[in-house]
């Protein structure tokens, strides 16, 4: 899976897709959606569609597709493999989101829940299907929130086609647990090769699953914080686990529109850009070039 648009610059979201199929551009299709890496404070959420034609379906089927969770890293590289030479009637598109986005679209003046992303990124990437002439007449989503809604909200945007959304999706239906693989796969490649933005010198890669409650990923995040900058843009800083350990680790910031009882024994942030002492201020350069000097009297 070529991810060199992401290694480039991995601090938005980038989007990969296979050839369209020729049979999926004439033939009615069924589509499957489904996500990897949701939940852990590190490395990017990846949502994925995988779809065929319903008249082949049975050999989609035959691949023994299943739920990411339940396969090893070698079995889902094995299976998206197979994906991939079956490319004349099997097509898949992903859409890489960053640690970075995500936490940035959470935190924004104007918020952007984790539900409402993931939910405007799946039906991002049916709609891409359809831009690409896929026939599709069927969905097969796994939900993320309250099922219904969910499926009430993807009907209205997309009244053509039947939307089914349930839980567990990925374990009832081949072509949402094809797109699970493909999301995962894709997760654990980029993971593996993450480029940090911040040329971070002996990165220790051992971080455990990268889930809040993961001992060795609670580890990872106290050794990797700057106590000025805070973590690296590997790390959601939205979620709690990173924001309690910015509060016990980093350094406190006087902001100006605080409280004065809030501000005692705080430092403000411009005092760690600036040399012990005063520093005269040198006039602007044309000032300097000229010989021109200040007249204190006339």
């Amino acid at each position: 899976m070529d991810l060199s648009d992401l290694e480039r610059n991995n601090t938005g979201r980038c989007r990969l897709s296979s050839p369209v199929p020729a049979v999926c551009r004439k033939e009615p299709c069924v589509l499957g959606v489904d996500e990897a890496g949701r939940g852990p404070v590190l490395g990017p959420m990846v949502y994925a569609i995988c779809y065929c034609p319903l008249s082949r379906l049975a050999d989609l089927e035959a691949l023994k597709v299943a739920d990411s969770k339940t396969l090893s890293e070698s079995e889902r590289d094995r299976l998206f493999a197979k994906m991939k030479e079956d490319r004349d009637f099997v097509g898949w598109a992903l859409d890489v989101l960053s640690p970075n986005l995500i936490s940035t679209s959470m935190l924004g003046r104007v918020k952007y829940n984790l539900n409402s992303l993931s939910h405007d990124t799946a039906a991002g990437l049916v709609q891409y299907a359809l831009d690409r002439s896929v026939k599709v007449t069927q969905v097969f989503v796994d939900t993320v929130g309250l099922p219904e809604k969910y499926q009430e909200r993807l009907q209205q945007r997309f009244p053509g086609i039947e939307v089914t959304v349930k839980a567990k999706a990925d374990a009832l239906y081949p072509v949402v647990s094809a797109a699970s693989i493909c999301a995962k796969v894709a997760r654990d490649q980029a993971v593996r090769s993450w480029q940090f933005v911040e040329k971070l010198q002996d990165v220790d890669a051992d971080y455990g699953s990268g889930y809040p409650n993961d001992p060795k990923t609670k580890a990872w995040l106290k050794k990797h914080v700057e106590p000025i900058f805070g973590f690296p843009q590997f790390v959601r800083f939205s979620w709690r686990t990173a924001q309690s350990i910015l509060e016990e680790e980093a350094e406190g910031v006087t902001w100006e529109d605080s409280l004065a009882e809030d501000q005692e024994g705080l430092r403000r942030i411009t005092s760690y850009f600036l040399s012990e002492g005063p520093r005269p201020r040198l006039p602007h350069r044309y000032f300097q070039e000229r010989g021109l000097e200040s007249a204190t009297t006339l």
